[in-house]
């Protein structure tokens, strides 16, 4: 597999590799890790604005009017979008198309001017831009669900999460770049694979974390490294950046699904003896690593066109992965069998044991504020739609079950019809 050193002293290197038996690049479109930069590469330089710009300065040709007119246009949406980034209905897929796939770098771009964190820690727009598409192209865009439009997508979450009353009015520029920068890179390089699939196929990651938190770990120091590697941060004292790579880490590695029940027992905890004192550093960190938790998977809590394409996708991903276990002849992880495992009951199973029990408590923090019973109501009505659908699917499966059989009974029946 291709190297990847980043950083200095004190971050892991990781090297990506292949499986004992199970190539890596299965899981890309591409068949040679050269491929892979070389594609970056040419996307990074004929990204549709540079090329257009570009071309225009130095061969010094006006294009059409028309090409002109669509450019300008096309940008005048996305402005247009950005001034309602904090609406819930935003829709990111929409977003994506009209940035030319740079969704993640375009929001980022904005949310740090909006939030003042350009001027407040003195970041330089170049470093700064070059650091976020670092981040973008950082992602898979091969993964259906795991790629820097899911990515934009929890970043804008956690916009509109750091601007609820109860949590904005403690926060600092500090908390919310952290936010928005953990949010952003929470699953950057994801290969598409569960951490069960890197563990049994005993890949070097696996390996590298012992198991635990394996992809949240390698989220983590993926993004550290490209941190130092742009040097965004390098005229900040030492200690500060200490601070800000060990706190993007532990809101990072939140996001690992098997932690849920740790973190929802101590929020319970929290509001139930309501110790909460955001006044406090420690306490506002705990809720912005549960701002996270919620925005990573507020996708059921979104309008229903929304919801339902995001929950496609990472069925299809589960899916995936599932074909690549039977193909090798391992065995089939939970939710990854496309033949038992129905989008509809993932869903539902997703929503009832997961995302419900979170997002009650946040909104019990906020104070059932207007987008936490608008976040509840989605999630209730995609429920009661998935359980309708599964219904539907249950009605044709035991119709197809019937249709060209005939059982003892309806013999029975047929030839009592029949006989005169």
């Amino acid at each position: 597999g291709d190297a990847r050193v980043r950083g200095q002293t004190g971050v892991v290197s990781e090297r990506r590799g292949s499986y004992p038996f199970i190539d890596f690049r299965l899981l890309n479109n591409t068949t040679l890790s050269g491929e892979i930069g070389t594609k970056k590469k040419v996307k990074r330089l004929l990204s549709f604005q540079r090329y257009f710009h570009a071309s225009r300065l130095l061969r010094g040709i006006v294009p059409q009017a028309s090409l002109y007119l669509l450019d300008e246009d096309y940008l005048g949406q996305a402005r247009h979008m950005l001034s309602k980034v904090g609406m819930w209905d935003f829709d990111i897929f929409l977003f994506d198309r009209l940035t030319n796939g740079n969704s993640l770098v375009t929001l980022l771009c904005h949310l740090f001017n909006v939030h003042g964190l350009i001027h407040h820690f003195q970041l330089d727009m170049v470093t700064l831009h070059r650091f976020f598409v670092m981040v973008q192209e950082d992602y898979h865009s091969q993964n259906p669900y795991h790629n820097a439009v899911h990515a934009a997508d929890v970043t804008q979450a956690m916009h509109c999460y750091l601007r609820e009353p109860k949590l904005a009015s403690f926060l600092t520029p500090s908390d919310i770049m952290l936010g928005l920068l953990a949010a952003a890179a929470h699953d950057v390089d994801h290969p598409g694979v569960n951490q069960p699939f890197l563990i049994k196929t005993k890949h070097h990651l696996a390996s590298l974390y012992q198991n635990v938190s394996v992809l949240e770990n390698h989220h983590w120091r993926s993004t550290i490294g490209m941190l130092r590697e742009s040097r965004l941060l390098a005229h900040l004292p030492k200690e500060v950046t200490q601070d800000i790579e060990q706190q993007l880490g532990s809101l990072i590695l939140a996001t690992d699904i098997n932690r849920q029940n740790e973190f929802l027992i101590r929020l319970k905890s929290h509001l139930d003896n309501q110790d909460l004192r955001l006044e406090d550093a420690q306490d506002r960190h705990f809720m912005l690593q549960i701002a996270l938790k919620c925005a990573d998977i507020c996708n059921p809590c979104r309008v229903w066109d929304l919801s339902k394409q995001w929950s496609e996708r990472v069925c299809e991903e589960f899916y995936r992965q599932g074909d690549l276990e039977q193909k090798f002849e391992l065995e089939i992880s939970p939710l990854c069998n496309q033949q038992k495992d129905t989008v509809p009951s993932i869903q539902i199973g997703f929503m009832t044991y997961i995302v419900e029990p979170l997002f009650e408590r946040w909104a019990q923090f906020t104070g059932n504020t207007p987008l936490s019973e608008n976040m509840l109501n989605h999630l209730r009505r995609n429920k009661a739609k998935w359980r309708s659908l599964l219904h539907k699917q249950h009605s044709s499966s035991r119709s197809n079950d019937h249709s060209g059989q005939v059982t003892g009974s309806q013999e029975q029946t047929l030839n009592e019809e029949e006989t005169p």
